[in-house]
């Protein structure tokens, strides 16, 4: 037993002269080099977080990576999308994880778009963005012509709702998202009145619901979106897009086109020396991966955090990508 202590100085002697063959400046080095990968001078990183859940599971996975992996001090903040590009110059907002398209808010705040600069575009984060107007399943199967948008005249009044003044009712959903069913309606001459559900939920409700009761339904809905591995909705054909058919608002007579969705960072964020910067401009994922985490939130009822940390220990592989290891 008294034979413990000196093996134990004896050991810390090993140590001190190089014990497993480093020198305790070598260790010392090599934890200060991990730690500098690991976590760096991240500092705060403020991301908005827009209202969809597809949004929701890149800010969480990418805040959580930045807090975990990077020591980031991660703030969400919940905003609509064109309120999140004002607060590139005040500060507030330091990353938009998923853009789907705004030229008129890059024109406003990108500086080679011809804006104030407060804003740099930081390239493509994988997913592919497919706005369009969708029919439930079961409608589609049973009358297959409404894929056609030349033939939703004469189904019309099936969509009569309510709230749609004697017309169709065109299912609309958060009027701050990208969307110009207004004026293809009247630009197209259909007999409908589009009316908003609000937002997401209300309309992934909606077009459950219209599946499971066979109801009349015709929506705005788009991909990524867990939802299409749930119920089956069909896109319905609009005149193809072209470029140039969406410059002017009003004139919209095309259907959407496919985006590749990028990323949008503050300027003065982006020429800082915080960790965070290249794990954002490193972030890529498919519409799988985002769905799969838009599932745990959604389906399974798990927080945010919970989603991202569940899929973020079973993609580390992505993630040491990200972190450039």
């Amino acid at each position: 037993m008294r034979a413990r202590p000196a093996l134990a100085a004896a050991c810390l002697a090993l140590v001190v002269a190089g014990c497993g063959g480093g020198s305790i400046n070598e260790e010392t080095k090599s934890n200060e080099e991990k730690q500098a990968a690991a976590g760096g001078d991240c500092g705060e990183l403020n991301m908005a977080v827009n209202p969809w859940v597809g949004y929701e599971a890149s800010a969480y996975v990418v805040g959580t990576v930045a807090q975990e992996q990077l020591g980031c001090t991660v703030n969400y903040k919940d905003l609509k999308e064109d309120v999140s590009w004002q607060g590139f110059g005040t500060g507030e907002v330091d990353v938009v994880i998923e853009d789907w398209g705004h030229p008129d808010l890059e024109k406003k705040f990108v500086k080679d778009k011809g804006g104030d600069g407060s804003a740099t575009m930081f390239g493509e984060n994988g997913n592919v963005g497919i706005i369009g107007w969708y029919v439930p399943g079961w409608l589609a199967d049973e009358h297959p012509d409404i894929l056609d948008y030349k033939n939703l005249n004469k189904y019309a009044k099936e969509f009569e709702t309510s709230e749609s003044g004697g017309k169709g009712q065109f299912l609309g959903s958060d009027p701050s998202y990208v969307q110009f069913d207004e004026a293809i309606i009247d630009n197209l001459g259909l007999d409908f009145k589009v009316v908003f559900s609000g937002g997401e939920a209300a309309t992934i409700t909606a077009f459950e619901q219209a599946q499971k009761d066979k109801k009349w339904l015709i929506g705005y809905f788009w991909e990524p979106q867990y939802i299409h591995a749930e119920i089956p909705l069909e896109q319905v054909k609009l005149p193809p897009y072209k470029d140039g058919c969406q410059d002017d608002p009003a004139k919209v007579a095309c259907d959407y086109p496919e985006t590749p969705l990028n990323k949008v960072v503050s300027t003065e964020w982006a020429d800082g020396d915080s960790t965070g910067v290249d794990l954002v401009k490193n972030f890529t994922w498919t519409n799988d991966d985002q769905n799969q985490v838009a599932a745990y939130i959604t389906a399974d009822k798990m927080s945010p955090e919970d989603a991202a940390k569940k899929w973020i220990d079973d993609n580390q592989d992505k993630v040491d990508a990200w972190l450039g290891q």
